[in-house]
């Protein structure tokens, strides 16, 4: 297992990088409203508290980067953070949510424990600094048209304002139209000079698959995520929806509560057999 630098805490509680246990972070894909990203942040934290998960819970506010139109987005940001700061209230939960603009930095940070960065706008250096200088843990998705060495330059954009608090997540690389892989040497590769995270659900997709809509290949949710943490991940991402087939954003790719916990006991198995080696 490659070595990570300084482990980067991204929570009160919630450490990732060498020596630290996998981490969890779920969710759904957007906040279709307050009751129902309420009601998911209370499902996943049951299942968090009964298998003991380091766990960080995750809503977009608005998804700007869909493939029409017509597609639903979210409440925006004046109403999605106040869902997700209920949400913390409710369920004493830490929340991570996406920024698009820069101008959204300070507003999510009020709100939110950990900021994230998209895969589309990773090169977007504005972006990148105006997270960093709100001191909040940034976690930067790598574009799906950028190499895995290549993401050491937006770590070096957030930690230039002094905030050393940077973890990196893998997607997928685009390859051909219309479809993403994944190549576990990222995983090594950008492990060099940050922590790193895996995203499950975003890394099968099938973008713009379904021409109106983004398509998915949910049948690998298992084999990519086992794959990822013997590969030496330090956390895994999954977007988690109670009724997936209906949900109003990646409903292809998203798990049920009960898939997300048979996922977490296969991984974390995957981990103790690598811990007990030493690997």
């Amino acid at each position: 297992m490659s070595e990570s630098p300084t482990p980067v805490g991204l929570a009160p509680g919630l450490t990732v990088g060498s020596g630290q246990p996998l981490a969890f972070i779920a969710g759904p894909c957007v906040i279709e409203s307050p009751e129902h990203v309420l009601r998911v942040a209370s499902l996943l934290k049951e299942i968090a508290a009964e298998l003991g998960l380091p766990f960080l819970f995750k809503a977009s506010f608005d998804k700007a980067n869909r493939s029409s139109l017509a597609s639903f987005r979210g409440p925006g940001l004046s109403e999605g953070l106040a869902a997700l700061a209920e949400v913390k209230r409710v369920t004493g939960l830490s929340v991570l949510t996406d920024v698009h603009e820069a101008g959204q930095a300070e507003p999510a940070a009020a709100v939110a424990d950990v900021l994230q960065v998209p895969a589309f706008l990773c090169r977007q250096t504005d972006l990148l600094l105006a997270c960093g200088r709100t001191g909040k843990p940034v976690n930067v998705k790598k574009g799906q048209f950028v190499a895995p060495h290549d993401m050491r330059n937006a770590v070096e954009k957030v930690r230039s304002t002094g905030n050393t608090a940077v973890t990196l997540t893998e997607r997928g690389t685009a390859f051909g139209y219309n479809n993403l892989v994944v190549d576990l040497r990222s995983l090594a590769i950008m492990r060099a000079f940050a922590p790193v995270v895996f995203d499950v659900t975003h890394s099968l997709q099938l973008p713009g698959g379904l021409g109106h809509a983004t398509g998915g290949a949910k049948e690998f949710a298992f084999h990519l995520a086992r794959g990822a943490v013997a590969a030496g991940v330090d956390a895994v991402f999954v977007e988690v929806h109670d009724d997936p087939a209906h949900a109003l954003s990646d409903a292809p790719t998203q798990l049920s509560p009960g898939e997300f916990r048979t996922l977490v006991q296969q991984v974390l198995a995957i981990r103790r057999a690598l811990d007990s080696v030493g690997a």
